[in-house]
């Protein structure tokens, strides 16, 4: 790709892709996570990994981060907000070199300050380095205990700082080395880049939770966590980095190791229902067209007669179709929305009912007045929004509402990287369906079964982390992490009393 090319594809990008009607909406999402974008080889690597970032902008709004290593010399510029209001012109001219790293960043761990956006960079015994990982590592807070209890002092509150620390006290033989060397002591989920001077390293943790992918632009190498944003260069897609893979590039082109044990994979069931782009494949399969697959399951486990299907948009959008597919029943795009909504809008000072989902859509009455409904999400979290849009389809005139959601009950929260609320706060994890369904109002109520879920992705049942509907964590948890690190202590200590 050509560098006026680059430039004119920068000047020419339309509005970031959302997934949710309302993000940010009360807790009452399944929030994005992160997005990890690197290069390796092409003398406009800042720029391409901005546009890569962008096609990423659904997996993190709050921050977002890029680093360039320029004749070993890294160059950074990170900030708060969307990718476009990040970096501004003059601010990418900034970041050089001919391999680098990006990250946008949701934060699932540590709080939302410039501190906590990645990459991070830091200089340590072999020179510089800096990192960036989509996910969770469950063991986290026990490592940054041990580390500050030796010494260390830490920058930002994210778990991928205590990946850094590892690192940098590694005595590996060579950058790979020390990454593998410490990665081998942290638990949970990620899909991590992390350049040097002259190496790019890409690692997908051993349960290969989240997604990542290896693609060539020409000469140059790319790695990314969704075809998406190979898309919007122009990267071939080469490969899915496996579950477990460490693959290094540099001048003498790409070396992969599998330095873990092998595992069964327990990839994320949320990066299907919700997280990725539907025009991203991930897994091995189209995102879309196993969300259709979601949607006509559901028509056949729970059918209903009606006059219309309709999605809330717009993650939702492809069970919506499936369903419709599979019924019978006409699709219809029963919600408008504004497109040009920023992130803040001023509130009125007398309250608007359901203010927040008014701004963003409103339902077509000619296409809901007496009608009967098949309204289809992808899934439901604290049911508050969508007893906001029910409400408001009610009020347009709709005769009945079927509500069909295109998942499971989510009954737990992640911990391996996507925000979900404590789950006090879920609404599947207090009320059963029929509650459910008296409390947002509708005429019937049904979620997608977990094994039909697992059938419509044609893949291996067991290949997936089910945790949020089942409560079968495939690791260790924070919290017994936690009670194993206490219980140590009080060991310790008491061996301490009595040595005395």
């Amino acid at each position: 790709m050509k560098p006026e090319e680059i430039e004119h594809r920068i000047n020419h990008l339309p509005p970031p892709y959302q997934h949710r009607l309302v993000p940010g909406e009360a807790d009452d999402a399944i929030y994005d996570e992160c997005g990890v974008f690197g290069v390796y080889g092409h003398p406009e690597a800042a720029k391409l990994i901005y546009l890569g970032l962008y096609a990423l902008q659904h997996r993190g709004q709050e921050g977002g981060g890029i680093v360039c290593s320029d004749e070993g010399v890294l160059t950074a510029h990170r900030g708060m907000g969307h990718v476009a209001d990040v970096f501004k012109p003059h601010k990418l001219a900034r970041v050089r070199g001919t391999h680098g790293i990006g990250h946008v960043r949701y934060s699932t761990c540590g709080s939302s300050n410039l501190r906590n956006v990645q990459p991070l960079v830091v200089d340590y015994k072999r020179g510089s380095m800096a990192m960036a990982h989509n996910g969770n590592i469950v063991n986290a807070e026990s490592l940054r205990e041990e580390l500050e209890e030796s010494g260390a002092i830490f920058q930002s509150t994210t778990d991928s700082e205590v990946v850094i620390h590892q690192v940098s006290r590694s005595n590996g033989p060579n950058f790979t080395s020390c990454i593998v060397e410490s990665l081998h002591r942290v638990i949970g989920a990620y899909s991590m880049v992390a350049i040097n001077g002259d190496e790019l390293v890409a690692a997908r943790d051993p349960l290969g939770f989240r997604p990542l992918w290896l693609g060539r632009l020409d000469d140059c190498y790319i790695v990314s966590s969704e075809t998406c944003a190979l898309d919007i260069i122009d990267a071939e897609w080469v490969r899915e980095v496996e579950p477990g893979e460490v693959i290094t590039i540099s001048q003498d082109g790409i070396q992969s190791q599998k330095p873990f044990l092998p595992t069964i994979p327990k990839q994320c069931i949320f990066e299907f229902i919700y997280v990725s782009r539907p025009d991203s494949y991930i897994f091995g399969k189209s995102v879309d067209e196993v969300r259709k697959a979601f949607g006509r399951k559901l028509a056949k486990v729970d059918p209903v007669e009606a006059d219309i299907v309709m999605a809330v948009p717009d993650s939702s959008n492809p069970a919506a179709l499936g369903y419709a597919l599979e019924s019978g029943i006409p699709f219809e795009m029963g919600f408008i929305r504004n497109h040009y909504v920023g992130r803040t809008f001023i509130e009125p000072d007398q309250g608007i009912r359901d203010f927040g989902v008014k701004i963003k859509l409103n339902p077509a009455r000619s296409a809901v007045e007496g009608k009967r409904i098949v309204l289809v999400d992808d899934s439901i979290v604290r049911g508050t929004t969508a007893r906001k849009i029910i409400k408001m389809l009610l009020r347009a005139g709709a005769k009945e509402i079927h509500f069909r959601v295109a998942s499971p009950e989510v009954i737990n929260s992640c911990h391996y990287g996507i925000d979900t609320p404590n789950r006090g706060k879920l609404i599947a994890h207090n009320m059963s369906v029929k509650e459910i369904a008296a409390f947002l109002e509708v005429d019937s109520l049904a979620f997608l079964p977990i094994p039909d879920m697992l059938e419509a992705t044609g893949l291996e049942p067991d290949h997936f982390c089910l945790a949020c509907f089942n409560n079968d964590y495939p690791t260790p948890t924070p919290n017994q992490f936690e009670l194993h690190n206490q219980t140590h202590r009080h060991i310790d200590h008491s061996t301490e009393v009595l040595g005395n």
